[in-house]
C-alpha cells in the first residue's frame, strides 16, 4: 500500500510519517507545498504521477482558527479549493481519499455528542471553509472518507498539552476555560486508525464494511470520552506530577473571560460509534492518551 500524505507539518502528518514505516507492506510519502501544492493542478499531477499512490490522505489545511477570520481567502483556497482539486485528481485515477476535517463544522450548541448526521452550522471562517471543503470532496470523488476530529494533541508541534506543561514550568496557577467541552484526539492514536482505514479502503472488498454497508462517507474519530479544557489541563498535570514533571493549580474560568477572535464551540464532543460499527475502530480513552503524550514529552 502506497500512501501519499498531503501536508507534512501538521501533527497528524508528522505522526503518520513516524508510524507508517513500522507497518508491514506500507510505503508512505509525506509531501509539503514545495513538492505538492494542492491549489495547483500541475503540482498535483506531478506528485500523483511520481508516487502512484493507492490511497491519498489529505492533512493539508489552513488551521489558524483565529487568523482565518481576517485571512479569509487563504483559508478557503486551501481548505476548500485545494481539497477539491486533490479529490478530483484522485477520482480521475480511481484512488480513494481520506480527508481530515473538524468539529468546527458544527456550531457547538447541541447538548449531546455530535453524530455524522447532525446538521452542520459553522460559526467561524475556519469552520465554513472546512465544511465547504467536505462538500467539495464529496462531490469530486465518490471513493472518499471524510474524517472529522477535534482537539488534536501530540508530543510534537504546537498544542494544548505542550502549552500547559510549558506554562506550568513558569507559574504556579493557570486559568483555563471550563465551559467548553470536547473530545481530545491524540495524533498517534488517530494515525493508527487512519492507517487501518487506509488498509481497509484500499482492499478489493472495500465496497462494504463490517456491517455490509458501503464504507464511503463521513466519520468522526477522537479518543473515547470527553472533558472540558479545564479537565484536560488537570489530567495533564496529574500525569506530569506522577512522572516528576511540572504541574500547576488550574483555575476554572468562563469563555467570556478568555475572548478570542473566532468563537469556540461550547460543545465539540464527537460521537464516534459509526467508525467502530463500520470499521471496528475505537480509539483508547482520552486519559490514557494524555498519559502517553505527557510521558513522551517529559522523556525528550
Amino acid at each position: 500500500m502506497r500512501l501519499l500524505i498531503a501536508g507534512w507539518q501538521g501533527q497528524v502528518a508528522r505522526a503518520l510519517v513516524e508510524m507508517a514505516p513500522a507497518c508491514p507492506d506500507v510505503s508512505a510519502c509525506a509531501v509539503g507545498r514545495a513538492a505538492l501544492d494542492i491549489c495547483e493542478a500541475r503540482s498535483i499531477e506531478r506528485a500523483l504521477s511520481g508516487i502512484s499512490p493507492t490511497v491519498i490522505i489529505n492533512s493539508a489545511a489552513y488551521t489558524a482558527v483565529d487568523a482565518a477570520e481576517t485571512e479569509v481567502e487563504r483559508a478557503y483556497a486551501l481548505n476548500r479549493d485545494g481539497a477539491r482539486m486533490l479529490a478530483e485528481a484522485a477520482a480521475r485515477r480511481g484512488i480513494p481519499i481520506i480527508h481530515l476535517s473538524t468539529d468546527y463544522v458544527f456550531d457547538g450548541n447541541k447538548a449531546s455528542p455530535y453524530t455524522e448526521d447532525d446538521a452542520t452550522n459553522p460559526v467561524t471562517v475556519f469552520g465554513h471553509s472546512k465544511l465547504e471543503g467536505e462538500e467539495a470532496v464529496r462531490a469530486a470523488n465518490p471513493r472518499h472518507i471524510i474524517l472529522r476530529t477535534s482537539w488534536v494533541f501530540s508530543p510534537g508541534g504546537r498544542n494544548f498539552v505542550k502549552s500547559m506543561l510549558a506554562q506550568a514550568a513558569e507559574r504556579e496557577r493557570i486559568r483555563v476555560v471550563a465551559d467548553q467541552h470536547g473530545s481530545p484526539s491524540y495524533a498517534p492514536h488517530l494515525v493508527a486508525a487512519i492507517l487501518e482505514l487506509a488498509r481497509q479502503v484500499s482492499a478489493p472488498e472495500a465496497a462494504a464494511g463490517a456491517n455490509g454497508q458501503a464504507v464511503w462517507g463521513t466519520y468522526h474519530a477522537a479518543n473515547s470520552g470527553s472533558t472540558s479544557w479545564h479537565g484536560f489541563a488537570e489530567e495533564i498535570f496529574r500525569r506530569s506530577a506522577a512522572l516528576g514533571g511540572p504541574r500547576a493549580a488550574v483555575e476554572a474560568i468562563a469563555s467570556l473571560e478568555y475572548p478570542t477572535p473566532a468563537q469556540r464551540p461550547a460543545n465539540a464532543v464527537l460521537d464516534c460509534s459509526k467508525l467502530e460499527t463500520t470499521f471496528g475502530l475505537r480509539l483508547p480513552p482520552w486519559q490514557q492518551a494524555v498519559g502517553e503524550c505527557v510521558e513522551r514529552i517529559l522523556q525528550d
